[in-house]
């Protein structure tokens, strides 16, 4: 079961301050190298690379893994202030509040109000209007030559600087959002795979409850049908029916034993690396042991039997439980087929039976039908509990010319490479 990813992560948020410091870089070059040289040419412009030079120098800093003590909520509330006092020195040598870039303030402490906490956040925002209001009395003014010219570039700088702050504001809350939309569907798929587990373990107790009360029935049917076989007077067929039924007592008591012992359990004990071709092969055998009178095909490429299988006890139960649904949907053989993809195995047990719609598959996989009148409905449902155990995926198609196609498909290692 994986665990929700949270909304905020330090590692995360440092990035989001990484990119946005790069682009306060980009703005600063900007400025620096090609607004201001051509609105005012005799604008110092050492200052603003020292503070270009600065910020370029953090990031570096931070990529190369340095700066840990700026990790943590803390940390980002000290980049972000030291971005916002990088711009207000930047802001001081080009005009102060004058300059259109001013603006650039705000997506600062609109990511701030995004990853930080109200009370850090509301620091913030006090720290920006402090920058802004010793701007208002204190700045280098900005030697104009052309101040029509100038008075143009202001106002498409005023425009830019609009647009680039507002692209910026969504460019990182849309992130935040599609964040915050994958952590709830993270949260539903947790609280789908707990709600699995709790029918689980319901199902294992019905299982126990269920074998230790069949127990004396079938033990009964054993005793019963030992004396029939004793009957000197019986024709061969029927002694041949009554040997067929004292071994499917048997395997019914064997069945009942295991789940007596390991009811609502993943039986991974005794599981391991096994070659492809001799684990299928045993799972159809078994099957075709308790269902003597319906066949089932296995066709299984050769390297595909070579492949190397991690399995356990659940595993050939799931793909018994398929097996035997298939059986149960039709009439004719059941056709199991086994291929090497990829490096997965992928399993293919197909029937020609009515079909099954999207909706009930879904609903047989989720255990939704376990009370269908047909039967207890659980097979599917603990067959996919038991492929997903070994990251494997199952999935329903339609089968050319009627029937269902249920694929399976695991992770192998394939032995001919």
């Amino acid at each position: 079961m994986q665990a929700a990813t949270p909304l905020h992560s330090p590692v995360a948020d440092t990035f989001r301050l990484f990119e946005l410091r790069w682009l306060s870089v980009v703005a600063m070059v900007a400025i620096g190298l090609f607004a201001l040289p051509l609105i005012a040419p005799s604008q110092p412009l050492a200052p603003l690379l020292a503070v270009v030079l600065m910020l370029a120098g953090l990031n570096l800093a931070l990529l190369a893994g340095a700066g840990r003590w700026l990790g943590g909520v803390r940390g980002a509330f000290l980049q972000l202030a030291l971005d916002l006092l990088a711009w207000g020195v930047f802001l001081y040598f080009s005009g102060g509040p004058t300059n259109p870039a001013i603006s650039l303030l705000l997506p600062l402490i609109a990511v701030g109000a995004t990853i930080l906490p109200a009370r850090r956040a509301w620091l913030l925002v006090l720290l920006a209007v402090v920058i802004y209001s010793l701007l208002w009395e204190f700045h280098l003014p900005v030697a104009i030559d052309d101040r029509e010219l100038a008075m143009r570039w202001h106002l498409a700088g005023m425009w830019l600087s609009f647009a680039l702050a507002a692209a910026t504001v969504v460019w990182f809350v849309a992130r935040l959002t599609a964040a915050l939309s994958q952590r709830e569907r993270e949260l539903a798929d947790t609280r789908a795979a707990r709600a699995r587990d709790a029918y689980m373990v319901a199902l294992g107790k019905l299982a126990a409850g269920a074998a230790h009360r069949l127990g004396t029935p079938l033990g009964t049917l054993r005793l019963l049908a030992d004396e029939l076989a004793e009957r000197p007077d019986l024709a061969p067929d029927t002694r041949e029916d009554l040997a067929l039924m004292r071994t499917q007592i048997d395997n019914c008591k064997s069945i009942l034993h295991g789940l007596t012992v390991e009811a609502g359990q993943q039986r991974a004990e005794g599981g391991g690396p096994v070659r492809a071709g001799d684990w299928l092969a045993g799972v159809v055998a078994r099957w075709q042991d308790l269902r003597p009178l319906r066949k089932a095909e296995l066709d299984c490429s050769a390297a595909a039997a070579d492949a190397v299988l991690v399995v356990d006890d659940s595993l050939g139960e799931a793909l018994h439980n398929v097996i035997d649904n298939a059986a149960n949907a039709s009439t004719g053989s059941v056709e199991v087929g086994a291929a090497l993809r990829d490096g997965r195995l992928v399993l293919e047990v197909a029937d020609r039976g009515p079909g099954i719609e999207p909706a009930l598959s879904a609903a047989a996989i989720s255990g939704a039908r376990a009370g269908k009148s047909s039967g207890m409905g659980v097979g599917l449902f603990l067959a996919h509990d038991a492929i997903e155990h070994h990251r494997g995926r199952m999935e329903f198609l339609p089968r050319p010319g009627g029937g269902t196609i249920v694929r399976i498909d695991l992770p192998a290692q394939d032995t001919t490479r």
